[in-house]
C-alpha cells in the first residue's frame, strides 16, 4: 500500500491535466456566496459557469436531494421513473414543448438535437443531412458538439472531424438564405440565442422570429441550445421566449440541476415524434435524484419568480455599466440580456479574473477579451452594486496600467 505522504503528494497530478485552474479551492457555499479552505468570502458572479442559478446550498435543493437520496437514487431507464416524468410536464409546461429526452449533461443533450435532426433527415429520404451550424458558437465537446462548435482551439488536435455541418455567420440571416437557395441537404439549424463562450453575443432583434420563418419555409427543424441561456437566466425561462416563437428542439442543462449533472433536449412537433425506442438513450439520464434537484429548481424559479429578477437586477447592471463604463475608450461593447452579461474590452483582458478575485468577486474571461458575468439567479440589489463597483473598479485600473 502507497504511504499517505505520497498520495499527498501526488493529489493534484492524480487529476489529469484538461484544466488551467485557478489558485483557489471553496470548502463552502451559501446563497450567492462561496468560501475558501481559509474561509475567506467570495461573491460568485460566474456561478459555476451559469450552472448554480439559485446560489449555493439553496434549501430547497438541498431537501429535495436529502429527501430523494434516502428513498431511491438510480434505477435506469430500463423502468418508469415518477421524478423524471413529473420534471418532463413540468419543462414542457414552461417551454411549450411537448417531450424531453434526459441526460448528463449540456454537450450530451445536443448530442441528442444532432441525433433528431439527422433521423429526421433520413426519415425523408436526405442520405447525407446537413445542419446548419454558427461561427463562434459553443455546443460542447465531444465529437459531434465541438465540430458543431466553430472554435478552431477546441477543434485542434482531434482531427478528423464530424461531417454533416455547414457554418454561418451568427446572425447572419442573408447567408442563410444563400445556403438555403445552394443545398437541398439542409435538415436543421442549431443556434444559441446568445453565444456564452464565443463572447456573449447577442443575436439582432429580428433575428429569431426571420429564422422561424426560414425553417418553416424550408421544412428544417430550427434547434435552440439554450444550455446557457435556459432556467430564467435572460429574464424567460428559456431565451427564445421573448421572441413569442416556438422552436421544433431545445436544449438545456446548466442552471437546470444547480450543480447535480442533468442535461435535457425538449421538443415538439415533428421532431418530437422522430425517436422511438432503441434510437437513443442513457444510463443515468433523467435518475431520480438529479431529476428531484432539477424539479425543485424549476418549482423555486416559478415560486420566487426569478426570471423577474433576473430581467429587473440585469437590467440595472447593464444600464450601470454604460453609465460609468461605456464611454472608456478600453471598452469595445456592453452587452447581455438579464443576468448573462458580457463587457467587452479592446485588447486581452484575462489578468482581471485575478484582480477581480483579490477583491473577493469571482468572474470569468472568455473569447480573450470578454468579461462575462453569470450570476445567481438569486442575486439581489446590494449584491448586485458589489459587482458593479468591484468591476468598474477593476476595469478603470486595467485601464489606466494600459494608458
Amino acid at each position: 500500500m502507497p504511504r499517505l505522504e505520497n498520495i499527498k503528494d501526488k493529489a493534484v497530478t492524480a487529476v489529469m491535466n484538461t484544466y488551467g485552474r485557478l489558485p483557489v479551492s471553496f470548502s463552502q457555499g451559501d446563497n450567492v456566496y462561496l468560501y475558501d479552505q481559509t474561509g475567506r468570502q467570495y461573491l460568485d458572479a460566474i456561478s459555476g459557469i451559469g450552472v448554480n442559478a439559485l446560489g449555493h446550498s439553496h434549501p430547497a435543493v438541498s431537501a429535495a436531494i436529502k429527501d430523494q437520496a434516502d428513498r431511491l437514487i438510480h434505477t435506469s431507464n430500463l423502468y418508469g421513473i415518477e421524478r423524471q416524468q413529473q420534471l418532463a410536464e413540468s419543462l414542457c409546461a414552461a417551454s411549450g414543448m411537448e417531450s424531453v429526452f434526459f441526460s448528463n449533461s449540456g454537450a450530451e443533450a445536443n448530442e441528442a438535437a444532432i441525433k433528431i435532426a439527422r433521423l429526421y433527415g433520413h426519415n425523408n429520404g436526405i442520405e447525407l443531412p446537413q445542419i446548419i451550424v454558427m461561427e463562434n458558437a459553443f455546443h460542447g465537446r465531444t465529437m459531434a458538439t465541438l465540430t458543431a462548435s466553430g472554435s478552431r482551439k477546441i477543434q485542434a488536435g482531434f482531427e478528423p472531424l464530424v461531417s454533416g455541418f455547414l457554418r454561418a455567420p451568427y446572425g447572419d440571416m442573408a447567408a442563410l438564405n444563400t445556403i438555403a437557395q445552394s443545398n437541398s441537404d439542409v435538415v436543421a439549424v442549431l443556434i444559441e440565442p446568445i453565444q456564452g463562450e464565443g463572447g456573449v453575443n447577442v443575436l439582432p432583434e429580428h433575428f429569431m422570429p426571420e429564422l422561424r420563418a426560414l425553417c418553416d419555409q424550408q421544412q428544417w427543424l430550427m434547434m435552440v441550445d439554450e444550455v446557457q441561456t435556459g432556467n430564467g437566466r435572460t429574464g424567460e425561462y428559456f431565451a427564445y421566449q421573448h421572441h413569442r416563437l416556438l422552436p421544433d428542439v431545445v436544449t438545456t442543462a446548466k442552471g437546470l440541476g444547480n450543480g447535480l449533472p442533468i442535461g435535457a433536449c425538449l421538443a415538439q412537433g415533428k421532431a418530437a415524434a422522430t425517436f422511438g425506442p432503441g434510437n437513443h438513450g442513457s444510463t443515468y439520464g433523467g435518475n431520480p435524484l438529479v431529476c428531484a434537484a432539477a424539479q425543485a429548481v424549476v418549482t423555486t424559479i416559478a415560486e420566487q419568480k426569478l426570471c423577474d429578477n433576473a430581467k429587473t437586477i440585469g437590467d440595472w447592471l447593464l444600464q450601470g455599466f454604460n453609465d460609468q463604463l461605456g464611454d472608456k475608450t478600453l471598452v469595445q461593447d456592453i452587452r447581455g440580456q438579464g443576468l448573462m452579461i458580457g463587457i467587452e474590452l479592446t485588447q486581452p483582458c484575462a489578468e482581471l479574473v485575478d484582480r477581480a478575485r483579490e477583491k473577493g468577486l469571482l468572474i470569468n474571461v472568455t473569447a480573450g477579451n470578454v468579461i462575462r458575468l453569470l450570476p445567481p439567479l438569486i442575486i439581489n440589489q446590494a449584491q448586485a452594486e458589489i459587482v458593479l463597483t468591484t468591476i468598474v473598479d477593476i476595469v478603470n485600473q486595467f485601464a489606466e496600467a494600459h494608458r
